[in-house]
This record gives C-alpha cells, sequence and structure tokens, in this order.
C-alpha cells in the first residue's frame, strides 16, 4: 500500500530528527560525531583514529608498544546516544540515530560538521575535505590538489607520501592545511610560514626558493655594489653552484652574497676556490639564500 501524504511528511520529519538529534553535541577536538570506534589493533574504544594515535602512538608509549590504527579495518563503532556496540553504519541500530552526516563505508568515517565539504577519493584511498569539484587527483603525485594547480604544479613522484620535513608528521593523511611549495615539495602550511618567522626562504628538502625572492636579489645587488672588495679581493673567482636553477658558475668572489649568472639569484654555496692562494674563505659551503 502507498503511503499517504501526511504519512510521508511524519516520515520525513521522523528521518530530520533522527539526523539533528544530537549533532554537534558529541565527539572530540578532531571531529563532531555521534559514535566511538573500537580499535581493531588494540580492542579499545576511542572518540576516533587520532585519539588512537596520539594515545596509543606517542613518545610515552614504550616504542614495542606504539601503533597507529588502521582505519579500514575497524568493523565495530558505539553509539554516543544509547551506548550500543554495532557494526559500521550511518544509522544506530538501536535508536536510530544518525551517528554522522557525512558517512563514507571505504574509510568507516563519521562527520557531522558538513562545512568541510568532505569527499571520498578512490585514487587515494581517503576520504579529504574542499568539495570533490576543487580538487584533482595527480597520478604521478599520488594525491589530490586545488584544480587552479592542474596545470601548473611540478609533479613530485609521491608528494605528499612522507613525512613534513619540518616537524615530521605524515602529510598524507594529515588534518592540517598543506602548501605545495614552487619545487613541487610538500609541507604544512603552518610550517612554511615558522619557517619565514626564522628568515627561512628555501626548501627543507632541496634548498631551491619556496617563493619570488626577486626583492630581495635587488636589494642584495645594491649592497654588493656598495661594498667593494679590497683590491687583494677584487680579481679573485670562485665557482658557485646555484640551488635554483642548478647551475655552476664561475663568479666574482664578494664576502655578502654570490650571484649566479645564469639566473641572478643568490640562492647560491660556494663549491671551489679558482685558486688556492689569496684565500678568505675557511672553504666551508655557504648557502646564502637562506637568509632574508
Amino acid at each position: 500500500m502507498e503511503m499517504g501524504f501526511q504519512e510521508n511528511q511524519e516520515f520525513v520529519s521522523q528521518v530530520a530528527n533522527l539526523m539533528e538529534i544530537g549533532s554537534g553535541h558529541y565527539g572530540c577536538s578532531h571531529y563532531r560525531r555521534r559514535c566511538k570506534i573500537r580499535a581493531p589493533c588494540c580492542d579499545e574504544v576511542f572518540d576516533c583514529r587520532h585519539c588512537h594515535n596520539e594515545a596509543k602512538d606517542s613518545l610515552q608509549i614504550e616504542q614495542l608498544h606504539r601503533h597507529e590504527l588502521p582505519r579500514h579495518e575497524v568493523s565495530k563503532v558505539v553509539c554516543s546516544l544509547c551506548e550500543t556496540e554495532q557494526d559500521v553504519q550511518q544509522n544506530c541500530s538501536n535508536c536510530g540515530v544518525c551517528m554522522g552526516k557525512y558517512f563514507c563505508s571505504k574509510c568507516n568515517f563519521f562527520d557531522d560538521d558538513l562545512s568541510k565539504k568532505q569527499y571520498h577519493c578512490d585514487e587515494c584511498g581517503i576520504c579529504r575535505t574542499g568539495g570533490e569539484e576543487n580538487f584533482f587527483h595527480c597520478k604521478r603525485c599520488r594525491c589530490c590538489y586545488s584544480k587552479v594547480m592542474e596545470d601548473k604544479h611540478r609533479c613530485v613522484e609521491g608528494a605528499m607520501h612522507h613525512n613534513c620535513p619540518v616537524c615530521f608528521e605524515y602529510l598524507f593523511d594529515s588534518t592540517r592545511d598543506i602548501t605545495v611549495l614552487l619545487c613541487g615539495h610538500t609541507m604544512h602550511l603552518e610550517c612554511t610560514k615558522d619557517m619565514g618567522l626564522h628568515n627561512r626562504f628555501t626548501c627543507p628538502v632541496c634548498a631551491k626558493s619556496i617563493c619570488d625572492m626577486s626583492n630581495l636579489w635587488k636589494k642584495l645587488d645594491e649592497e654588493v655594489a656598495a661594498y667593494p672588495m679590497p683590491k687583494l679581493y677584487e680579481n679573485k673567482m670562485v665557482w658557485i653552484l646555484c640551488n635554483d636553477c642548478s647551475s655552476n658558475t664561475n663568479v666574482r668572489f664578494h664576502l655578502i652574497a654570490h650571484k649566479c649568472s645564469s639566473c641572478g639569484s643568490y640562492n647560491t654555496k660556494q663549491t671551489q676556490r679558482s685558486s688556492d692562494h689569496q684565500s678568505c674563505s675557511s672553504g666551508v659551503s655557504q648557502v646564502v639564500g637562506s637568509t632574508g
């Protein structure tokens, strides 16, 4: 028998109520959700995988017992409202409440905060945020990037499948914002800003400049011109390696900095002297571009 109009309205209203009951009032510092998960690795209950990892993979735990939660192996969840343990599903089998407005059966992931615009990327194998319409998956980098970078970024094999070179947190499934540097390497946006506060403007992986340094290079041009070398060193030549364009060039020695004659960058380091006499250097390589 077909459902009457009034009955249909009541059903829709009931479903809407189950979607909203307790929404925003349960969860942890990482996610708003109305269930907890039973960790398949240690059989303990946690609010989310990050809560588990913070408790079980910290320096306070003996190294032999440290471990991370395998998200795809989660098979049991506990409803936060009625505390019923059950198989992974979006609605509680006992009280019927929606345990997460966003639910991914592939990742066993729940979240009530739809403003994140979550979506599942089959090629990444995990859920991401920001809206599927705004991202594309780069097969060589093996991760999702903003579509504004689709024809502009420099591909690096497995670009995010490593730890952040500053804080050493694994980047691929990090919940913190990640930035892609001009060289193609990746790191946390927050870590990039921290580097800037310490006047570090080169990639920690390859030493290339991470932003447009042309204004700084102009200032260094002025400083070099303002401080000519003494006659003893004015004809001294040195070999330098440019971290930005990888050129090896022979340039005039200067105490302040050495400019690449190929691309004009000061992000260089001295590799060897043209002659061993009239030396004023200790022979230790110096990365000039790391100051700013």
